[in-house]
């Protein structure tokens, strides 16, 4: 069953939100290890299971910002009544 024109258009709203979240956390996790914040860069480049760590590391970045995203574009789309 297709979707109807207003569900198409929550769909590509929220990922659209979705998206622009997943690119600040990846822009952020970049940040991050570049300027080796908390020897975090350090410490994953003298692991054997670096790689891990750091896949995980952006993983948690992109689900957080992603969802902090689009809970920000729902909560935006009320409007004040005064």
């Amino acid at each position: 069953m297709p979707l109807l024109r207003h569900e198409r258009a929550a769909i590509v709203f929220l990922l659209r939100h979705m998206l622009v979240g997943i690119a600040g956390g990846l822009l952020f996790g970049a940040l991050v290890l570049y300027f080796d914040i908390g020897h975090l860069r350090s410490l994953a480049g003298e692991s054997n299971d670096g790689w891990m760590t750091v896949v995980l590391f952006f993983f948690g970045l992109m689900v957080t910002f992603g969802g902090l995203a689009m809970g920000i574009g729902v909560m935006s789309l009320g409007q004040d009544e005064n």
